[in-house]
């Protein structure tokens, strides 16, 4: 029998799960990186997490699978032995087809061999790789939590299936978390509308990955874009918008190419599915550079003003490490929130994530 004292609640359990775990950190040469998230009752909407693939992942036992694998698909399978993997069966399939010829037999083995023997080198990428997942879903309660978790869930179920296939989290992931928070016509859909008053619960989500040389590739679903800050001007830059590709919030635009669009609520289709090129890419330059990202409790990304205010907390944390310049950013939303409750505006407080990456 569980202990009533040491049972959790369900908003206890919830902001646990959301919470980040600072001994993930991962460590990348040349980059320092610490992240944090205040909600704004005893569990909120936000989710922040560290992708450290070398933790979660045994890289070396996956190598070592993809590798064994290529050699298992060039060889047919020992006489009396029908099918030991995919490839057998698919190749038992190809001969039952009219046209069959045996040489099909070896290019397909060939083709599907030398997938293999990119997975395990894409693999090895994983090694000097980090990513971060930050996810604001809509609100502050118990409601909004579910959603946060739903997407946490979901995208390291799809990260699992694409290590197998890929050996690397690819836009498709993205885009199956898109549809995952879709409006589904058909079917009823706990994500999707509120009978009573017709509000659609969403969520904004920026994936990224850290690389060595400060190099941070994203995609970016409805959520305020990420700053950069110049040690050198003592400023947050402006970046293009070329390489700020932004899409609407989770869940709000399916594909027009994808086979079930019609079965899902769409504000418009999309001309494509998410793809490697519709991925934002940013660069640290010089030691001493700040990428930040956060959630509108801290800023909603256009304000003039409070960007001023940040700027003005970075210029004084700048050269701290990247856990201390975390804090202050968080202190300084924190602060904010006094001013709105002098205000009267209580109901404009909300949570608060800040990830900092930082090259040394």
């Amino acid at each position: 029998m569980t202990n009533a004292r040491t049972a959790l609640s369900i908003d206890e359990y919830l902001r646990k799960r959301l919470m980040p775990v600072e001994g993930e950190i991962p460590h990348i040469s040349g980059i320092e990186m610490f992240g944090n998230s205040i909600p704004a009752g005893t569990v909120g909407g936000d989710l922040f997490e560290y992708i450290n693939f070398q933790q979660r992942y045994d890289i070396d036992a996956r190598i070592q699978q993809a590798q064994r694998l290529s050699r298992e698909f060039l060889e047919p399978p020992p006489p009396g032995v029908l099918s030991r993997n995919a490839v057998d069966d698919q190749v038992e399939w190809l001969k039952t087809t009219p046209g069959y010829r045996p040489e099909m037999e070896g290019e397909y083995r060939f083709a599907k061999s030398s997938e293999q023997v990119r997975v395990a080198e894409e693999l090895r990428d994983l090694y000097s790789t980090a990513g971060a997942l930050v996810v604001d879903a809509q609100g502050h309660g118990i409601i909004s939590a579910k959603i946060a978790s739903t997407v946490h869930d979901t995208f390291h179920a799809l990260m699992l299936a694409d290590l197998d296939r890929f050996g690397r989290p690819t836009p498709m992931l993205l885009e199956n978390i898109n549809l995952r928070l879709a409006l589904s016509k058909t079917a009823r859909n706990a994500l999707g509308i509120v009978e009573k008053d017709g509000v659609r619960e969403i969520a904004t989500m920026i994936y990224g990955e850290v690389l060595p040389g400060g190099h941070f590739r994203f995609a970016n679903f409805g959520h305020p874009p990420p700053l950069v800050y110049s040690a050198e001007y003592r400023k947050f830059m402006n970046i293009h918008e070329s390489r700020m590709v932004q899409f609407l919030p989770l869940g709000l635009q399916i594909p027009a190419n994808n086979p079930d669009h019609k079965k899902y609520y769409s504000l418009n289709f999309r001309q494509a599915e998410f793809g490697s090129s519709d991925l934002g890419e940013i660069t640290l330059m010089s030691p001493g550079d700040v990428l930040v990202l956060y959630t509108d409790g801290v800023y909603d990304g256009s304000d003039k003003q409070a960007r001023k205010l940040l700027e003005g907390v970075m210029d004084e944390h700048h050269r701290e490490p990247a856990k201390e310049i975390c804090k202050a950013l968080l202190d300084h939303a924190v602060k904010q929130d006094e001013q709105l409750r002098q205000n009267g505006e209580v109901d404009m407080i909300d949570d608060k994530t800040v990830f900092i990456v930082k090259r040394t």
